[in-house]
């Protein structure tokens, strides 16, 4: 399939397909005039990489797992690299509750300033 058809079969955006093959995360075939031609199998592998990214995994660690994601092959290694994906998600999402909270009482402080009353931030 083109990869018109493929962006259209998956949702995808054309410019998301080159990216992803710029980044060694999908492979085409030339055709004589130098279309890309893709395998119907590239629908499930799109669809997988978009869960991924989806799920803020980087493209060098989809690039790393995606071909045992792909063909279902789970490993130990696979497991251990999912857990610690998620384990670096958890610890952004720990430093952006923490933004969040000085964020927070930057705001009281704010606040409190444009109503005059005493500014005690932490």
């Amino acid at each position: 399939m083109r990869i018109g058809e493929l962006a259209a079969a998956t949702g995808v955006s054309v410019r998301s397909l080159r990216y992803y093959e710029q980044q060694g995360l999908l492979a085409a075939e030339r055709s004589p005039s130098g279309q890309r031609l893709y395998p119907q199998s590239a629908v499930h592998r799109v669809r997988v990489i978009q869960q991924l990214y989806a799920a803020a995994v980087p493209s060098k660690s989809i690039r790393e797992m995606l071909p045992h994601v792909v063909d279902g092959q789970a490993t130990p290694e696979l497991l251990d690299r999912l857990a610690a994906e998620g384990d670096r998600i958890d610890g952004r999402i720990g430093e952006l509750e923490s933004a969040r909270a000085r964020l927070g009482e930057v705001i009281v402080a704010v606040e409190n300033s444009l109503t005059g009353k005493d500014c005690q931030a932490q």
